[in-house]
């Protein structure tokens, strides 16, 4: 067989989209139609499904299904045997050595199960996810309505200016800007003109700090925010306005002045003691790491840490957020089981939520010897479909390797930090920065495409392709810098913003990016929005044409089935250039992003039978060449550049 070329259609290809596996979820002992592309003269003579069943691989041979004069098509049937099957592709021939296609690309050498592609009979997540585009709020800093200014503060707030600039570290904790639910609502036409159709609020819960993760009670919306009414009312108009909203819960961690924290520490032999962990009853040491964490993260104590002498366990070393224990039967029922549960609650009439973004996720139900994750996940997932006719969304936080906790009935999808954000951020970000990912030790790496799309397709590997495409994508979020400062230009930050909008998964982004906000850390980077200049078409805080661009490439994803639900197939990976393409059987659009000046490469003739249409012309960054000759198409490009292409 020979070697691939430049581009990577010279490669087999197969993955999770309708044009490989037979749509629908499947059940167990069902049998799925799937398909491998392979080009035309690659050598592939004998093509075998490779499936693990009860842990034992098995061999099915494909036959020839359909062939064109550029490529061939080898189908069979895929057993679900089991509740988790993987499975991969070996393509034999007489021009050399046996290869493997696994959903990491193709392999001349023995591969481990890690890569294989995957299916599950567990239900993936309502149809609607595939349709949506996320938009993330801050409450605090989004808007605040006229009774917002009348509120009083409670006395850990310090008011600030609408205009000034958020704080980082312990100073960030007590800075209250007033925004609050009845604001949002006074700018849905702002959202819907926008296109976003999900709202993604973080915490509504009162508490001590602006960032409300340190819940005093789950009982009530805060009323700084307006309370449950203001709550409600927000629900029911983003829903008339054909807006889906969901709601953010901490269930790794209370505040330390929750209700429940407070009956736990002053009766020793109430209920809720077993809500939390101990020192008495499990000594384990606050690890000087913790202390460097939280004195670098910020922390989130209403009052200077002094005192680390703990009777409880903190969650990472914060005094404030003491762990959540889910050895206790009374914790589970109060917070998860049912619609009477804190999960339930605000997904019933009047709030009427569609699901619900999980903190700390990958941390719940985890400490020590307890690993209660599985549970916590699946009672959740079980509240939020009996609540919502299983048309409820459950996102989790999670900044690392989610693959274990994702191939079940728990979490739909995650925060995709490390199969999206952490990849592009190392391909966007400056060669000079010192901005750092959170939870590393040294500046974001800036790496070449090849080693980012390597990343991505690791991570995509580790889950169904049906999870894939929920993934929640971002450039950012409220616990990290702004995309615009990571890259320290426009054109550039405009290269991260078409490849969120065309890349599978939930495109999703934090309120004002589409405005050019910045910020340097998590706290600093949220922004309060910058209504005035909105309105008045532009300012120092308020670019009108980032805000154009984003508008344009959130129609785009909504327009173009391909982009919300056609398959992934790389075609460049080079230092300065990552091209793909985004395919269904009816739409074949061709996205051609450039962080440099590239030499290009000739793609063949057959991708395309007729001239392109161009989808998407960059506002700051150049449009790529892409030009028709009686061998290919030409592409390359001279700067920083953008090309979204339908193909004919």
């Amino acid at each position: 067989m020979r070697q691939h070329q430049r581009h990577l259609l010279d490669e087999p290809h197969h993955d999770g989209s309708a044009l490989f596996v037979a749509p629908g979820q499947p059940g167990l002992g069902d049998r799925i139609p799937v398909r491998v592309r392979v080009p035309r003269g690659y050598g592939a003579t004998e093509v075998f499904l490779r499936v693990d069943r009860d842990g034992n691989p098995l061999y099915f041979p494909a036959r020839l299904d359909r062939e064109t004069e550029h490529e061939q098509w080898f189908a069979t049937e895929l057993p679900v045997d089991n509740s988790r099957v993987h499975y991969r592709w070996l393509l034999a021939g007489s021009a050399g050595a046996p290869q493997w296609l696994t959903a990491r690309g193709v392999a001349d050498h023995e591969v481990t199960d890690a890569g294989d592609f995957r299916v599950t009979t567990y239900s993936p997540g309502p149809d609607w996810m595939l349709d949506t585009v996320g938009y993330q709020i801050f409450p605090d800093r989004f808007a605040r309505s006229d009774a917002a200014t009348k509120r009083e503060l409670p006395a850990w707030a310090r008011a600030a200016a609408w205009d000034d600039d958020p704080a980082s570290g312990y100073d960030s904790i007590s800075q209250v800007f007033g925004g609050d639910l009845a604001g949002i609502a006074e700018h849905i036409d702002y959202l819907n003109d926008l296109g976003v159709n999900l709202v993604y609020l973080t915490p509504f819960f009162p508490s001590q700090s602006a960032h409300r993760y340190d819940a005093t009670t789950f009982d009530q919306v805060d009323p700084l925010l307006g309370g449950d009414d203001a709550l409600a009312r927000l629900s029911d108009a983003l829903h008339r306005a054909g807006i889906r909203l969901i709601g953010d819960l901490t269930t790794n961690h209370t505040g330390w002045m929750h209700e429940w924290f407070k009956t736990a520490r002053s009766e020793r032999s109430s209920v809720e003691r077993g809500f939390y962990y101990w020192k008495d009853d499990l000594p384990i040491p606050l690890e000087p790491w913790m202390r460097s964490f939280s004195d670098q993260w910020g922390g989130s104590w209403p009052a200077k840490p002094s005192d680390l002498e703990l009777d409880y366990i903190p969650w990472l070393g914060v005094p404030s957020l003491p762990k959540l224990n889910w050895n206790s039967q009374e914790l589970k029922r109060r917070m998860l089981d049912g619609p009477d549960s804190v999960v339930g609650r605000y997904l019933e009439a009047p709030f009427a939520m569609d699901g619900w973004r999980i903190d700390v996720a990958n941390m719940t139900g985890r400490y020590a010897a307890d690993d209660h994750h599985d549970a916590v996940a699946r009672l959740t997932r079980a509240t939020v479909d009996a609540c919502n006719d299983g048309t409820g969304m459950l996102i989790a936080e999670h900044f690392f390797d989610a693959a274990r906790d994702l191939d079940g009935d728990g979490w739909q999808a995650v925060m995709n930090y490390s199969g999206f954000i952490r990849p592009a951020w190392t391909w966007l970000t400056r060669a000079d920065t010192n901005l750092r990912f959170l939870d590393a030790p040294v500046p974001i790496p800036r790496r070449s495409g090849a080693a980012v799309a390597r990343t991505a397709r690791h991570f995509a590997s580790l889950v169904p392709w049906s999870t894939t495409l929920r993934q929640w994508n971002m450039l950012g979020s409220h616990d990290t810098p702004r995309i615009a400062t990571v890259t320290g230009d426009r054109a550039v930050t405009e290269l991260g913003a078409a490849w969120l909008f065309t890349y599978p998964g939930i495109p999703a982004f934090f309120a004002g990016d589409e405005g050019g906000a910045v910020g340097s850390n998590g706290e600093n980077a949220r922004t309060t929005m910058p209504w005035e200049q909105i309105a008045a078409g532009g300012g120092i805080r308020w670019d009108a044409r980032v805000h154009d661009t984003w508008r344009s490439l959130v129609t785009l994803r909504r327009n173009h089935e391909a982009l919300s639900r056609g398959g992934l197939r790389w075609v460049v990976t080079d230092d300065d250039a990552l091209v793909y393409l985004r395919e269904t059987a009816t739409e074949r659009i061709l996205v051609v992003l450039t962080r440099a000046a590239w030499s290009g490469l000739t793609l063949p003739k057959w991708l395309s039978a007729a001239k392109p249409e161009q989808l998407f012309a960059g506002h700051a960054a150049s449009v790529p060449s892409l030009l028709g000759t009686e061998t290919g198409w030409e592409l390359r490009s001279d700067a920083t550049a953008v090309g979204i292409w339908l193909l004919h």
